[in-house]
C-alpha cells in the first residue's frame, strides 16, 4: 500500500535502541557556518556557484512563479517544453558518461534495449518560500543529532544544511519542505516483467504538524490514504501519525479494512515489509524515495558528485501524456523522461550487523538544492544490485515546493517496475498548503473515510 512514512517506527531492535539512547549529541554548526546560507551557499545548503565549465549554472533563486496564464486545471505545464535533448545516453555510448551515471542506471542501460537517458540543459529550479528558508538558517545552529533521533527541531525542514555525516543528510530528506500539507488523488502502477499492469488510485491527505488545528508534541505529520481502486482494495484506509524523534516515540499506524469493517493497528507499515498493491516491487521504506527510522543502517556521507539525474520532468506528468503511452515493458517510455546534470550528495547505507532488512546496502543520491533523493541503488544481502530508484523532481511552482513528479523502482530480478504518483488522467488538481483537523487523523475517523 502507498503510505507516507517519513519517520517510521524504531521497532524492536534492542541494540539499536540502546545505541540511540546512549550516543552523545552531535555538535551543531557554528554561527559563521550558518551565515554562509544565502551567500556562497543556497538557502538549503547547496553551492551557489555553477561548475567550472558552466554545464551546471549558478543558482539564481529557483522557479518561483507559474507560467503566464497558468491554472491548476492544466496540470503542471512544462516551462521548458521547447528544449531538445543535448544528447541521449544509451548502452552503446554509456562508457563515456560512466562517471556521471549511477551503477543502477548503467545496469538498466545494459539490460533493457528500450532504456535510454535523454539529457537536457540544466535548470536549478528548486526553491522554498523565504520564511521556510529563514527557519532553516535560524535553527541550523541549534539542531543536533542524538543517536538516531534529533534534538531541537522546531520547524526547520532542512535541519542540517551543512551535513557532517550520512545520517544528517538522510534527516534532511525525511523532513524536507512539502508545503505544510497536501491533498491529492494519484495513480500508481505495478508493471510486471511482461509489460502488463493495473492501476491503483489513491486519495491522500498529508498535513504537517505546523498546519494542524491542534499541534501535537513531537509530531512530524499526519497522513491518511483511501484506496479508490482496484476493487480488491477500494475503501481501504490507512492512517499514520508520524513522530519526529523515533527514540522518544514510535510511529502509530492503523488500517481500516472495508471487507472486515474494522480498524486495526498496522505495526508492519515500516522497514522492508511489502505493501499490498505493489506486487513486491518495492518495500515500505522505499516510499518517497526513502522514508522511515534510519536505525537499521550505518550511514556514510561519501561526498558530492556531478551526475545525470531525473530533473524538471514535467512531460512525465503532462495532461496530454496518457498512462498507456508511458507504461512500456521493463521501463517507462524514455520519450517522457528528462535527465539533467546536477550536483548530488552521495550517501551509502550499510546494513548493521545486528539488524534485519532485505537490502544489505543502499546508495542514495540527494539533490544539493532540495535534499530530495533523485536516484538510488539497493543491493541484496549477498551484494547483488537489485532495485534501482529513478525519482523525477519538478518544482511545483504555485506552491514553491520541489518534489516528485513520480517515483519509479526497477526490479532487476524480474524485469518489472513500480511507478507511483502520476495524476495525468485524474480530474482534481493537487492542493498544497492544506490545513488539518486533529479529529480527522484519529482511528475513530477511519470508518467514515472508508465509505
Amino acid at each position: 500500500m502507498n503510505t507516507i512514512l517519513h519517520a517510521a517506527r524504531l521497532g524492536g531492535m534492542a541494540s539499536a535502541l540502546l545505541l540511540a539512547l546512549s550516543s552523545p549529541a552531535h555538535a551543531q554548526i557554528t554561527a559563521d557556518q550558518a551565515a554562509r546560507l544565502g551567500k556562497d551557499l543556497t538557502p538549503l545548503g547547496g553551492e551557489m556557484a555553477g561548475n567550472a565549465d558552466g554545464s551546471i549554472p549558478a543558482y539564481t533563486g529557483g522557479l518561483a512563479q507559474p507560467p503566464a496564464g497558468w491554472s491548476p486545471e492544466q496540470g503542471y505545464v512544462d516551462p521548458f517544453a521547447s528544449e531538445k535533448p543535448l544528447f541521449t545516453i544509451t548502452a552503446a555510448n554509456m562508457a563515456q558518461y560512466k562517471d556521471k551515471i549511477t551503477p543502477g542506471m548503467q545496469a538498466l542501460l545494459a539490460k533493457y534495449p528500450n532504456y535510454s537517458m535523454p539529457v537536457y540543459p540544466t535548470h536549478r529550479t528548486a526553491m522554498v518560500p523565504a520564511a521556510v528558508a529563514d527557519k532553516v538558517k535560524q535553527e541550523a545552529v541549534h539542531v543536533e543529532l542524538n543517536g538516531f533521533g534529533v534534538n531541537n527541531l522546531n520547524g526547520s525542514t532542512t535541519p542540517f544544511p551543512i551535513p557532517k555525516n550520512g545520517l544528517e543528510a538522510i534527516w534532511n530528506h525525511n523532513v524536507r519542505y512539502l508545503g505544510g500539507g497536501l491533498q491529492r488523488t494519484y495513480a500508481s502502477f505495478p508493471v510486471r516483467g511482461g509489460g502488463d499492469y493495473y492501476a491503483l488510485r489513491i486519495e491522500e491527505n498529508r498535513v504537517f504538524d505546523s498546519n494542524m488545528d491542534k499541534p501535537s508534541d513531537n509530531r512530524l505529520l499526519n497522513y491518511s490514504a483511501r484506496f479508490i481502486s482496484p476493487a480488491t482494495l477500494a475503501g481501504t484506509v490507512q492512517l499514520v501519525q508520524e513522530p519526529i524523534d523515533q527514540v522518544k516515540e514510535v510511529r502509530s499506524a492503523w488500517i481500516y479494512n472495508v471487507g472486515q469493517r474494522r480498524v486495526r493497528r498496522a505495526p508492519d507499515l515500516a522497514y522492508d515489509n511489502v505493501n499490498d498493491g505493489t506486487e513486491g516491487l518495492r518495500v515500505t521504506d522505499d516510499f518517497d524515495g526513502y522514508n522511515g527510522a534510519p536505525d537499521r543502517f550505518e550511514w556514510k556521507l561519501v561526498g558530492k558528485r556531478e551526475m545525470y539525474v531525473p530533473y524538471n520532468d514535467y512531460k512525465l506528468g503532462s495532461k496530454q501524456a496518457k498512462y498507456k503511452d508511458i507504461l512500456t515493458a521493463n521501463t517507462p517510455n524514455p520519450d517522457f523522461m528528462r535527465y539533467e546534470l546536477h550536483r548530488v550528495w552521495v550517501v551509502e547505507g550499510t546494513l548493521r550487523p545486528d539488524a534485519k532488512h532485505v537490502y544489505g546496502k543502499r546508495v542514495m543520491y540527494l539533490d544539493e538544492d532540495s535534499w530530495t533523493l533523485l536516484a538510488s541503488d539497493a543491493y541484496d544481502t549477498r551484494g547483488t544490485l537489485w532495485r534501482i530508484g529513478v525519482h523525477p523532481l519538478i518544482q511545483f511552482y504555485d506552491a514553491q515546493v520541489p518534489w516528485y513528479r513520480a517515483n519509479i523502482w526497477h526490479d532487476l530480478s524480474n524485469g518489472g517496475y513500480y511507478l507511483a504518483g502520476l495524476a495525468n488522467e485524474e480530474p482534481n488538481p493537487w492542493k498544497f498548503g492544506i490545513k488539518g483537523r486533529f479529529v480527522d487523523f484519529q482511528p475513530d475517523a477511519l470508518r467514515r473515510m472508508g465509505k
